[in-house]
């Protein structure tokens, strides 16, 4: 899988209003040759993978092929056992802030409010009280729970403690948010919610983001791109986004599917 990137995105300041870095520009990911795993145990051996600055990312693959790995290769959490896995042409060496893990399991700290665990990385940023209100405020608002601030995770739904995660990393301003099947566990309506939210929210703020799914039509719904961990392939999925089945996306379905 290879692919020559491109810029996208415009540098800018803080926006208070929205709590977004608007136009933070999206981090630039490719792993060149790269083996993944647990040392004795690789999963993915000689991936070639570009991921555009500020793209959405899709991958899809049978089960044990590595995608959950992949993830937290490029997050910096698990080295890899060869090859190069790279932001900006640096190598990725450990985790950092500037790219952020959205888990299926919402991972909020249960004593913390919804409006605290928004803000939870900004304060190990060590940023002032007032800032991290603001900005924890403004992306409640943004993805629809402005009024739940002061509620505790318990007190939420599933789709809301989604949504509270989906906040809670944005609030940091990463250039990359790397997501491993966020909404596999929601049901039918609130997932398509889900996603539209996200295709929503990431619209202005130039981040890339890489999703791994078992979905083929969340994969094609949300992917610029769809990345075939298994076979290899990397397609180009074609805009506008659209929910019901046409036959521009009957042939990439089929090809996905074949894939798995």
């Amino acid at each position: 899988m290879s692919r020559t990137d491109t810029d996208a995105g415009t540098d800018t300041d803080t926006d208070a209003g929205t709590g977004v870095r608007a136009g933070a520009r999206g981090a630039r990911l490719a792993l060149r040759g790269a083996r993944l795993g647990h040392r004795g145990s690789p999963v993915v051996d000689g991936l070639d993978l570009a991921v555009e600055a500020g793209e959405l990312l899709t991958v899809v693959g049978p089960s044990g092929c590595g995608k959950s790995t992949l993830l937290r290769t490029l997050a910096g959490l698990l080295p890899p056992l060869g090859g190069a896995v790279e932001q900006d042409g640096t190598p990725v060496t450990g985790p950092g802030a500037d790219r952020a893990l959205v888990f299926q399991d919402d991972a909020l700290l249960p004593w913390r409010t919804v409006r605290a665990n928004v803000e939870l990385p900004l304060a190990i940023r060590r940023e002032a009280r007032a800032g991290r209100r603001r900005a924890a405020g403004a992306w409640l608002e943004r993805v629809g729970l402005a009024g739940h601030a002061h509620k505790f995770p318990h007190q939420l739904s599933g789709g809301q403690r989604q949504r509270v995660q989906l906040a809670r990393a944005l609030a940091g301003s990463p250039r990359a948010v790397l997501m491993d099947e966020p909404f596999g566990a929601l049901d039918a309506q609130t997932r398509a919610g889900m996603q539209d939210l996200l295709v929503d929210v990431f619209t202005g703020t130039g981040a890339t983001v890489v999703f791994v799914t078992h979905d083929v039509d969340e994969a094609l719904f949300l992917g610029d791109r769809v990345a075939l961990l298994g076979s290899g392939e990397v397609l180009r999925v074609p805009r506008p986004r659209e929910r019901a089945a046409h036959d521009a996306h009957a042939g990439l379905r089929r090809q996905i599917i074949d894939s798995l």
